[in-house]
Parts: structure tokens; C-alpha cells; sequence
């Protein structure tokens, strides 16, 4: 009985999301080959056809280039029309000293990015994959996102986190099930000047680590220490690399490598802000 409450309640949401979506006609799909996204692009592609909807992709220096080809590839394989943008987000100096209001201007300049894209392309609406989940979290990149007139169809129509993974498994989607990422900057202390060479070291680090199996992993870098985050039930695993883990973060260029024992939480680097700023920055 519960779980076809919990069906009828997706094929509501999933009809409200169609109905979202035929309102805006010709949309700009912001995809960053994450599951949100990719559902946001899904249905975009079911409901409003291929000429009515355009996956962009955009590369930086906060994210890698392995992610910016995967969704590039996971577009195509959609059979969906795909452009790319670059974005300097070192450019702006809130963004390059890492402060307390970066998230908000890098999200300024992606978003108006995205709506000088759709513009020239004759298209009407930005959409992005937002969820309700992000509501209930620090997120300042949601004024940059309304400024901007963008449209957070997955929120419009209810969507959490359970519902996207369940309506993307239905629909097949090749990553249902992928692990969320997110800019490198968030691997940094606020106020802390973010460089080329410490960017590629914490990207270089992740990589291995993931290698070894680590897939939610983030390497938080403390100037030269690396205090590194992973599931708890990964401790133990983690101990039996530990020589070979030491190694290679020493040769990216951390002098010291630390196991943060409290595991792996998303937005840790948050914790340093007052419930206060938050509010503040929230509503600046």
C-alpha cells in the first residue's frame, strides 16, 4: 500500500513537471551530466521535442575536465542538440579569494552566461536541475538563479533527491545512481586565495582516490595538509592504502595527509559560518 502511494505521488509530480515544461516552449537545459540535470533533460527532450531544447555544458577552471566531457558525451548519447560554454570564474576577484559570497557570484555569471546562450539562439527559458533538497541547505546561488529569471522545473514540481533517482531509473537513465560533485572551490576554507596549481593538486588527489575506489571522496585542502573525507564504512579500506595514499598526495604537492575522522558530510566548509551570515548572505 505505501509504495503505490509513493507511485502515485512521482506520476503526479512527473505530470506536473510535463505540464512546467510545455508552458516554456524552447529551453536551455544547464546540464552538468549530474542526475538531476539529466532527468531535467530527459523529459525537456520527451516533452518539448529535439528542436526545442539545447543541453549546454559548461567548462571551468572549478570543475574537471573528465566531468565536462562526460556530459558532453551523456548529452549526445541522448541524442539531444549540445553547446559549450567556458567560464573564467577566477575572473572575478570574490570568486578567485574564495569568499563567503562566491557561490553567489559565480552562479551570477553562469546564470547570465546561460541566458546570453539562449538569446542568441532563439530560445525562451533557462532551466536548471535544482531540486526542494537544496532549499533546506546554504545555497546563495538561488538569488543569482532568480535574478537571472532562470527556471528550477524540478522544484516547481516538488521533486527531492528520492524522486529523481526513482523516475530516472524508470526512464532508464545510465546514471540514476551517480554521486553528486560539486565545485573544487568547496574543497577550500572561505577567504582563502584559490590558485591554478592548488586547484590541480585537489583535483589530481580526488582522481586517485577514486581510482582506489573512494567514489564520494573530497580532499579539503588546508594550505599544505590534506584532510580528507570519505564514508565512515570506507575507514577501514582506507587504512589498508594508507602508505600508497600518502605517497601520491605527497608527490601532488601536499606535504601532510590527514583522515578527517568524522567522514565524509557535503558542505562541510559551511560549518565556519554562522546560521546569522548564512542568512544574510541567503538574502544580500
Amino acid at each position: 500500500m505505501k509504495e503505490d502511494i509513493i507511485m502515485q505521488d512521482l506520476n503526479l509530480k512527473k505530470v506536473n513537471l510535463i505540464k512546467e515544461l510545455k508552458t516554456m516552449g524552447k529551453v536551455v537545459v544547464a546540464f552538468s551530466g549530474g542526475i538531476d540535470s539529466t532527468l531535467v533533460l530527459k523529459m525537456a527532450l520527451n516533452t518539448l521535442g529535439k528542436e526545442n531544447v539545447l543541453a549546454v555544458v559548461a567548462n571551468s577552471e572549478l570543475f574537471t575536465d573528465e566531468e565536462f566531457n562526460k556530459a558532453v558525451a551523456l548529452a549526445k548519447d541522448l541524442d539531444v542538440n549540445v553547446d559549450t560554454m567556458n567560464l573564467n570564474y577566477l575572473s572575478d576577484e570574490h570568486i578567485a579569494n574564495n569568499t563567503p559570497e562566491s557561490w553567489y557570484y559565480s552562479k551570477k555569471m553562469f546564470y547570465n552566461s546561460l541566458n546570453d546562450l539562449a538569446q542568441r539562439n532563439g530560445f525562451e527559458y533557462v532551466v536548471d536541475g535544482m531540486i526542494m533538497d537544496d532549499n533546506s541547505d546554504f545555497r546563495p546561488g538561488l538569488k543569482a538563479r532568480d535574478e537571472a529569471n532562470a527556471k528550477s522545473v524540478l522544484q516547481l514540481a516538488n521533486f527531492y533527491k528520492a524522486d529523481v533517482r526513482q523516475l530516472a531509473k524508470e526512464l532508464d537513465l545510465s546514471n540514476w545512481n551517480k554521486v553528486a560533485s560539486c565545485s573544487v572551490s568547496s574543497r577550500f576554507p572561505y577567504n582563502t586565495k584559490l590558485t591554478l596549481d592548488s586547484i590541480k593538486k585537489v583535483m589530481l588527489s580526488e582522481k586517485y582516490l577514486r581510482s582506489l575506489g573512494f567514489l564520494t571522496v573530497r580532499v579539503r585542502c588546508h594550505d599544505n595538509i590534506a584532510r580528507l573525507e570519505i564514508p565512515e564504512n570506507q575507514i577501514s579500506d582506507f587504512l589498508k592504502n594508507r602508505q600508497a595514499i600518502n605517497d601520491n598526495l605527497n608527490e601532488y604537492g601536499f606535504e601532510f595527509i590527514t583522515l578527517d575522522l568524522a567522514g565524509f558530510k557535503s558542505g562541510r566548509m559551511n560549518e565556519a559560518l554562522t546560521d546569522d551570515q548564512k542568512q544574510r548572505l541567503m538574502n544580500a
